[in-house]
């Protein structure tokens, strides 16, 4: 069985489809703000904020943000701490910062009217703002105020819009095993998988998401040549496995929670006599639990699919299509400090065969290691229920292994 490669101009549209997305205008930068978001620009240094907690330390640094009752802090000394508002005495920003109020939405190119914004005092309970222009603002209840933020970041988050290379987060991971003995075996690991959420800022509803994701593994075990005790000579044999898989996804949110989607994804598994398996398909989505430390969302998907396989005996198809759906969830938690698990699992029946339907199931362990280097476990089971008469004969199940050395990919936005 020979393995077919994906030709370039597909990788090519894939790698375009992922970094752009489909959404009109996405090639370009966001036009540029109004005369008010010339603000956003970075403020000088100053004087550090001041943080006072209830036990009488005095943290001296630069406010992060407020979001939903806790306070992020950036201290001198101690590095990054998270309060809530229970533990916090007095907060005095020299930083420019912005009190979004809850029930008050913020659209895209368009801050809230009478945006309270400038230095913060806030004691018992209270919030007070003093504008740039000295303006008066009434007090307001840190109850009600939903995000405290810097102004700056607000104004570039609503305003701006990240570059093709900016706003990614994810890992690329790589794993290598060499053997040489009686037999020489060799196999190798690697994946690259990249997310990018407009706003960037986790505190803000988003606007889209982009995915892409590639993965592959391919070994290969030789056996030379040797003559046996009775003579018989059997000749060098090699056996092989390869998988691979590229996709893309692009989500357009129609609430916080609610999106569309465009979807693409290649499949080729040499185990499985899967020469290239090409799924397109439209569906929606929906993020059923979003929280700091966990996330599920589930996607429905109709779609237009092809299956090519090789080394078939006649009268077996070589190739097939399909109308098809895909049913999937995708889970996200993050277990404790840096470590991450993640798992997805796709149901994909056709709709005009009946017998061609497929289960999927991914996780992935991330253990941090040193900076931004992770150690990591996967597993990947595959169960193809079409797979035609070949020689010689190939199983409906495909389960894979692997640990690889992960670099991790954040924001630069």
């Amino acid at each position: 069985m020979q393995q077919s490669l994906i030709p370039r101009p597909v990788i090519y549209a894939v790698l375009v489809f992922a970094l752009v997305g489909f959404a009109p205008g996405s090639l370009c930068r966001a036009s540029a703000a109004p005369s008010g978001a010339a603000a956003a620009q970075a403020q000088p240094a100053g004087a550090p904020d001041l943080l006072v907690l209830t036990n009488g330390d005095r943290l001296s640094g630069k406010f992060v943000r407020s979001v939903e009752g806790k306070v992020m802090f950036h201290d001198e000394i101690l590095g990054d701490i998270t309060v809530t508002w229970d533990k916090v005495r007095e907060l005095h920003t020299e930083t420019k910062v912005a009190v979004l109020k809850k029930g008050v939405p913020v659209q895209r190119h368009a801050l809230p009217a009478n945006l309270p914004e400038g230095s913060a005092a806030i004691e018992n309970g209270m919030v007070t703002i003093q504008p740039e222009n000295n303006a008066t603002i009434a007090p307001i209840p840190v109850a009600d105020a939903e995000y405290i933020v810097d102004d700056a970041e607000l104004r570039k988050q609503v305003y701006g819009h990240p570059s093709f290379t900016e706003g990614w987060n994810g890992g690329a991971t790589v794993g290598l095993t060499v053997v040489q003995a009686t037999q020489n075996q060799f196999s190798y690991a690697a994946s690259l998988a990249l997310v990018r959420v407009v706003p960037t800022a986790s505190w803000l509803d988003p606007r889209n998401r982009t995915s892409f994701d590639y993965a592959q593994s391919y070994g290969k075990i030789t056996q030379p040549a040797y003559t046996a005790a009775d003579g018989t000579f059997v000749p060098s044999s090699s056996t092989k496995s390869s998988i691979l898989h590229v996709g893309a996804e692009r989500d357009q949110y129609l609430s916080s929670r609610a999106y569309y989607l465009g979807m693409v994804s290649f499949d080729h598994n040499y185990s499985q006599s899967l020469d290239l398996q090409q799924i397109y398909g439209v569906g929606v989505g929906y993020t059923a639990i979003k929280t700091p430390v966990q996330e599920l969302d589930f996607k429905a998907v109709v779609q237009y699919e092809r299956q090519a396989f090789a080394n078939t005996i006649p009268p077996a198809s070589s190739s097939q299509n399909l109308i098809a759906s895909t049913f999937g969830a995708a889970y996200l938690r993050h277990i404790t400090k840096g470590i991450l698990f993640t798992q997805q699992l796709l149901y994909i029946p056709a709709w005009n065969n009946t017998h061609a339907y497929s289960f999927n199931e991914s996780n992935t362990l991330s253990l941090p290691v040193y900076k931004n280097f992770s150690f990591s476990l996967g597993t990947l089971d595959t169960y193809l229920n079409d797979v035609p008469l070949t020689f010689p004969t190939t199983q409906r199940n495909s389960f894979q292994f692997t640990t690889g050395v992960t670099y991790n990919i954040k924001s630069s936005y």
